[in-house]
């Protein structure tokens, strides 16, 4: 691409309230965001890392740091993936370079991905951290126009069967989806299983620790299983056969949407469900995720719904779908000096 300037920058989001999941309560989140310029033209990206990794605001700093005279060398995508590690850090390095590309060659993310139809208006989840049955059923009836929810569990057994019921209850006909966020163990899963059953639960994502995934294999579930925690990169997605159902590919995990766009052909290949998540962040995190979404199963992208405020211009949320327009990342001429 020819060689590149590189700048670094950070901020801390604010959550409009603590977001609760298995072992964790956050309150913010802390984003890494790169530009990389030449002579006309900018790329943007973010990067949020992965808590349960330790990819911290200082880990992705050291990351971009050590690899930047051969990020200003002006590497492809490809080559990046050998430059840098998986992670926060290199997500939000490819992303810059995806955006870059797009304003150099006049032509949009989506195309350059090799999508054949521009992006569409895509249904998302909308997630209910974990809280009182009765508070979690009052956030799943906030989101007034979701088609797609997703339950926060923490592995108390009875307490997370009550928050499914409540939200049921309160949403007879959503799609559901629960998060055990590795909380359970696996004397736990058949008596979850049968509980969830009565309450018409699509899918089971990442119920036990990550390492502990051959546990799986001698676990029949009616309700597909999704590995989220468990399968990082490319690399992971072999070992989901006969573990997982669902590959959910987040791109602060597998470090971008050049490596998340592999994961899913590869998870196509084996038989395998595509899904895509985010962790929290802003609108500049969300838009690669959106293009990723166009290919995808399940997506899972409303992390800009939890902060306090997201950036302008940003993603749109309606009646249950999320649509990026290009005036938030990846467009052919917005990003032009």
């Amino acid at each position: 691409m020819g060689s590149l300037k590189l700048d670094v920058a950070t901020n801390v989001l604010r959550l409009a309230q603590p977001f609760r999941i298995s072992g964790y309560v956050f309150e913010t989140a802390e984003v890494l965001i790169v530009t990389l310029r030449d002579d006309e033209y900018r790329g943007h990206g973010e990067g949020a890392g992965a808590y349960y990794l330790g990819d911290d605001l200082d880990h992705m700093r050291e990351a971009v740091e050590t690899a930047r005279a051969a990020i200003e060398s002006g590497p492809t995508r490809e080559e990046l993936r050998s430059i840098m590690p998986a992670g926060g850090a290199r997500n939000a390095v490819d992303a810059a370079l995806w955006d870059l590309e797009a304003a150099r060659t006049g032509r949009p993310v989506w195309q350059l991905a090799g999508l054949t139809e521009a992006p569409r208006p895509i249904v998302t989840t909308f997630t209910v951290s974990a809280d009182t049955p009765e508070a979690m059923a009052a956030r799943a009836t906030s989101y007034a126009g979701a088609k797609s929810i997703k339950i926060k569990l923490t592995g108390e057994l009875d307490l997370d069967l009550a928050r499914v019921a409540a939200i049921r209850a309160a949403r007879p006909y959503v799609w559901l989806g629960v998060d055990g966020n590795q909380g359970f163990v696996r004397g736990d899963l058949d008596a979850l299983v049968n509980g969830l059953l009565p309450h018409d639960i699509a899918l089971l994502e990442q119920p036990l620790a990550r390492g502990r995934d051959a546990e799986l294999e001698d676990f029949q579930s009616p309700i597909p299983v999704a590995g989220d925690e468990s399968l990082l990169t490319l690399a992971d997605v072999a070992g989901a056969v006969g573990r997982f159902d669902v590959v959910n590919i987040k791109l602060d995990k597998c470090g971008g949407l050049t490596e998340g766009l592999l994961m899913a052909a590869e998870a196509r290949r084996l038989g395998l469900g595509v899904m895509v998540g985010t962790m929290i962040g802003t609108s500049l995190a969300t838009a690669p995720g959106f293009v990723l979404g166009q290919i995808a199963d399940l997506v899972d992208l409303d992390g800009p719904t939890f902060l306090a405020q997201d950036r302008t211009p940003g993603v749109v949320y309606a009646d249950g779908t999320l649509y990026a327009p290009d005036t938030v990342w990846g467009g052919a001429r917005d990003t032009a000096k």
